[in-house]
């Protein structure tokens, strides 16, 4: 697998500040000897922007994808302030999507696909596509249109 931070520096991403807690929790929680069970981010990545509004009546598919990958910029930036090192991801094990839609919205798989690519892209197919749930609620925090919370292995 290739240096993560090469990879970013070659798509030209940078990764955000980690999102400040909007509860109380930890934003990255370690279990067993190798795991880490990351709290659900939203899209709000302070200065560059947030995605707010409902998949099926306020934002198109392309603003949900939007979105998505905004989440997982968040839980990189988690991840990266927890471990201090991104290359210690073995694999990401789960991701749980949640997408703000309408009744009548079934796209959340496609949605959840924008974050989905980022990680399938920087960290490879073997170690970036996890297991995957992508569910549609009526309602998040703020009115934000997307949230994600992973689950990965360390080396």
């Amino acid at each position: 697998m290739k240096d993560v931070y090469e990879v970013l520096k070659e798509k030209g991403i940078t990764l955000p500040a980690p999102p400040p807690k909007g509860g109380v929790y930890t934003p990255v929680q370690e279990f067993g000897e190798k795991f880490l069970y990351c709290s659900g981010c939203g899209p709000d990545l302070g200065e560059q922007g947030n995605v707010i509004g409902k998949l099926g009546k306020d934002l198109s598919l392309e603003e949900g994808q939007k979105a998505a990958y905004n989440c997982m910029l968040n839980l990189l930036a988690n991840l990266n302030e927890k471990t201090g090192d991104l290359n210690r991801i073995k694999r990401f094990v789960k991701v749980l999507a949640f997408v703000n839609s309408t009744d009548d919205f079934g796209m959340q798989p496609q949605v959840v696909n924008g974050g989905s690519n980022l990680i399938k892209e920087i960290f490879g197919e073997e170690a970036g596509l996890p297991a995957r749930s992508a569910i549609g609620v009526n309602a998040l925090p703020g009115g934000i249109a997307c949230e994600i919370e992973v689950l990965v292995e360390l080396k």
